[in-house]
């Protein structure tokens, strides 16, 4: 900026070559007209103060002017700057963090060999706690896994499986993990001379869904899931045993939310809260309707009577009534 002001007042577009004509005009007119000599005078000066501007604004001018090389220089920190700040989060803050880190990192490698006989005698000593715990881990699901092999085999027979096979294997693993050294795994037979299997691998749907009840209903005081659901947790099962996967389902509903999807009339009126789902074809596209039935006991009885075959039959409706009755008598 101070080169620039500099230029205009002396430079050759500037001021002093135009004061410099009119100063010669002014000493013409001098010799023509002797009075105009204190005009010719202040016009002068005025050349003269202009050099003097000219001169001390071209001094600035130079005194601000970087060296080459520190100007370089200069522009090689910035950008060095400004490539940390990009690399590191964006501001002065994690800049010195991530130098304070490479620091530390520099520290430790200085030291490299004791750093790392350091730390691999800190690995072996987490490592043999790890392992004293896993095996105290182990004894108590050993012991855990008795208790609930016998609970849940006597539950899943009351469901139906009066000569299953259920048992849960405890086996160790080569080395420790997230969940300590073993793994845990149920087997199951659903018929009698067949030897257990891995449950996911031999139970069916339905099956699979009623093993999972009964060991629902061993554990639920224990489990903190806030909501089950069970969907045909009733397939392939005859009215009595209805009866008893419905009271399973309500013993469980006693400390859980449990939403169950069903066609047996046995679970359904046990349940406390009745929702029919149907599918409208009427109309052009296929909508699908749910209708509270709990507040309505007629519309109810009704409905439980035509999951028994007949809505119309007296029989039936009467058997429906008597469910009914019966869930409410249970408690559930």
């Amino acid at each position: 900026m101070s080169g620039g002001i500099e230029g205009g007042l002396v430079g050759e577009e500037g001021l002093q070559p135009r004061l410099s004509a009119l100063l010669r005009d002014a000493r013409n007119l001098e010799t023509l007209d002797p009075a105009s000599r204190p005009l010719a005078e202040r016009l002068a000066s005025l050349a003269v103060e202009l050099n003097d501007l000219g001169g001390e604004f071209g001094a600035l001018s130079r005194e601000l002017q970087l060296d080459p090389a520190e100007a370089e220089e200069l522009n090689a920190r910035m950008d060095a700057w400004l490539e940390l700040r990009r690399r590191h989060g964006g501001d002065l803050a994690a800049v010195i963090a991530a130098r304070d880190e490479m620091r530390r990192r520099l520290e430790i490698q200085g030291d490299m060999d004791g750093t790392l006989a350091r730390l691999e005698q800190a690995a072996e000593t987490a490592l043999a706690e790890v392992r004293r715990k896993a095996k105290i881990l182990r004894a108590a699901r050993e012991r855990a896994a008795k208790s609930l092999e016998k609970a849940a085999s006597a539950a899943i027979g009351r469901l139906g499986f009066a000569r299953a096979d259920f048992r849960i294997r405890v086996t160790a693993l080569t080395e420790p993990g997230p969940s300590g050294d073993c793994a845990v795994e149920f087997l199951f037979s659903p018929n009698a001379g067949e030897p257990p299997l891995p449950l996911a691998r031999v139970a069916s749907s339905g099956e699979l869904a009623r093993v999972m009840l009964a060991l629902k209903t061993v554990l639920a005081s224990l489990d903190a899931v806030p909501l089950l659901v069970f969907d045909e947790v009733d397939a392939n099962v005859g009215g009595e045993i209805g009866r008893v996967v419905g009271a399973n389902l309500a013993e469980i509903a006693s400390g859980h939310q449990v939403l169950c999807v069903t066609h047996l009339p046995q679970v359904a009126a046990q349940a406390s809260s009745h929702l029919v789902v149907r599918k409208d074809q009427s109309g052009e596209r296929a909508v699908v309707k749910i209708s509270p039935l709990h507040d309505d006991r007629k519309a109810r009885v009704g409905e439980l009577a035509r999951m028994l075959g007949d809505s119309k039959s007296r029989s039936a409706l009467e058997h429906a009534a008597g469910l009914l009755g019966d869930a409410r008598r249970g408690g559930s």
